[in-house]
């Protein structure tokens, strides 16, 4: 068998050369897959809408001399936000006050209402028995200073008027800034805290208010 030329070794030998050397150019990879579309993100469910906060309650009674009055200022004080309780009188036929000033004190001491406001013919006889109820501190108002006076130094939570003393545009005033005066606090808070304290010497019997 003769032996091949130079000539046809020499290509073969170098092909196989760089073959071990890895100077080869290596087969081209396949194409990658082109990725998938983005997605949108998965929509977030709607956060919950806030409740509205209740309207506060204002209970709101008179005898039969402060009728009127009391179905003039409702209307005020539903205009004003606040959700009127009326617990009477319903007509001008006579009636004893205290039965109606103890009806919105009860509704202010066992938290069935925010405050309260009782209108009798001079305020004085509803403020008193207001005041006989555990939890109540009523203060008669005749003008503007005496009712914020009454909300900044005493905290009162209901307000006596005298219909038969005060005119309806006053008393309208009254009630509307007395309702917006917050508490002043700090030396009224320890006078306030002073009332309550006495308040308890004499109610042991507090227990047996109903309060459902």
């Amino acid at each position: 068998m003769s032996t091949p030329p130079d000539e046809e070794i020499r290509p073969i030998v170098q092909r196989v050369v760089a073959q071990m050397m890895g100077l080869a150019k290596p087969a081209s990879p396949p194409p990658a897959a082109p990725p998938p579309p983005a997605q949108a993100p998965a929509a977030q469910p709607a956060a919950p809408a806030l409740a509205a906060a209740a309207p506060k309650i204002v209970a709101m009674g008179a005898d039969h001399g402060g009728y009127e009055l009391k179905e003039m200022l409702k209307k005020d004080v539903a205009a004003l936000g606040y959700e009127v309780m009326d617990v009477g009188t319903h007509s001008k036929d006579p009636v004893d006050y205290p039965d109606l000033a103890h009806e919105v004190a009860r509704a202010v001491s066992a938290g069935k209402a925010w405050r309260g406001i009782v209108i009798d013919g001079a305020g004085i006889g509803s403020c008193i028995v207001a005041n006989k109820v555990p939890g109540v501190r009523a203060g008669l108002a005749y003008d503007y200073a005496s009712a914020v006076n009454s909300r900044e130094h005493n905290d009162t939570n209901v307000l006596t008027l005298g219909a038969g003393l005060i005119g309806a545009s006053l008393a309208k005033q009254i009630v509307t800034v007395w309702l917006a005066t917050p508490f002043g606090g700090g030396r009224h808070e320890r006078r306030v805290n002073k009332i309550i304290m006495i308040e308890k010497l004499y109610t042991k019997w507090v227990h047996l208010i109903d309060r459902d």
